[in-house]
C-alpha cells in the first residue's frame, strides 16, 4: 500500500511542483546540509507550536465539554487521561511522522492538488495558491476523520468527539500541508514527528 501511495505522490508531485528537495538533491549528488539547516528550525518550531495549541484546546475546551456529554469515558481519550508508555509514543511517532506524511501529504494532497488543477491554474500550467489551500484543508480533515475508527473503539462517536477528532487534527495537518508546499515533505516529516514527541511522549511522564 505505502509503496503504491509513494509512486504515484512522487509521480503527481514532481508534476506540481512539490516533492522532497533535500532527498531529491543527495540524489542528485548535491549538498544538502545548508537545506536541512535552513527547514529544521522552522519545521521544529511549528510542531512544537502545533503540539502546544492541541493541549491547550483539549484541556480547556474539548475536555470538559466531552467530559460533561460522556462522563469517565472522555478520560480515554483526551489528554487528561492516562497515556500510553513514553516508548510506545516514540514508536508512534516515527509511524506519525513517516508514514502518515506519505499517505495525507505525498499521496493524497498531491493528488487533489493535481486534480485541482484541471480547475484553476496559472498561465505556466501550474496549480492556483487556492488549489493547494482547498487541497491542503481537504486533505487535513480527511486527516482528523482517519483517526476516528480508533477513536469509536473507546467511546461512541458523537458529532462533539468527531469535532475534535477533526479539529486537533485538522489544525496541525494544514500546518503540515502549508510546509510540504513551501518547503518540501522532510519538513512536513519533521514538524509532524516534533509534534508527535510533544503529545506522545513528553506528556506520558
Amino acid at each position: 500500500m505505502f509503496a503504491l501511495a509513494l509512486g504515484i505522490g512522487l509521480l503527481l508531485a514532481g508534476r506540481i511542483g512539490l516533492g522532497l528537495p533535500i532527498l531529491e538533491a543527495k540524489l542528485a549528488g548535491e549538498p544538502v546540509l545548508e537545506q536541512i539547516k535552513s527547514i529544521l528550525p522552522v519545521s521544529i518550531l511549528i510542531g512544537v507550536l502545533g503540539s502546544i495549541l492541541i493541549i491547550v484546546l483539549d484541556i480547556y475546551i474539548f475536555g470538559p465539554a466531552l467530559a460533561a456529554e460522556i462522563g469517565d469515558k472522555a478520560s480515554l481519550v483526551n489528554l487528561r487521561g492516562p497515556q500510553p508508555a513514553a516508548w510506545k509514543g516514540l514508536l508512534a511517532s516515527f509511524y506519525g511522522g513517516v508514514n502518515e506524511e506519505v499517505l495525507l501529504r505525498l499521496f493524497l494532497m498531491s493528488l487533489l492538488v493535481w486534480l485541482g488543477k484541471f480547475l484553476s491554474k496559472t498561465e505556466s500550467g501550474q496549480p492556483t495558491a487556492l488549489v493547494f489551500w482547498v487541497s491542503n484543508i481537504l486533505a487535513s480533515v480527511l486527516f482528523g476523520l482517519g483517526h476516528l475508527p480508533a477513536t469509536a473503539t473507546l467511546v461512541p462517536l458523537t458529532p462533539l468527539v468527531i469535532a475534535r477528532a477533526v479539529v486537533l487534527n485538522g489544525l496541525l495537518g494544514i500546518a503540515l500541508g502549508y510546509l510540504y508546499w513551501k518547503r518540501g515533505l522532510e519538513s512536513a516529516m519533521i514538524s509532524h514527528f516534533t509534534a508527535d514527541l510533544v503529545l506522545h511522549v513528553l506528556l506520558a511522564f
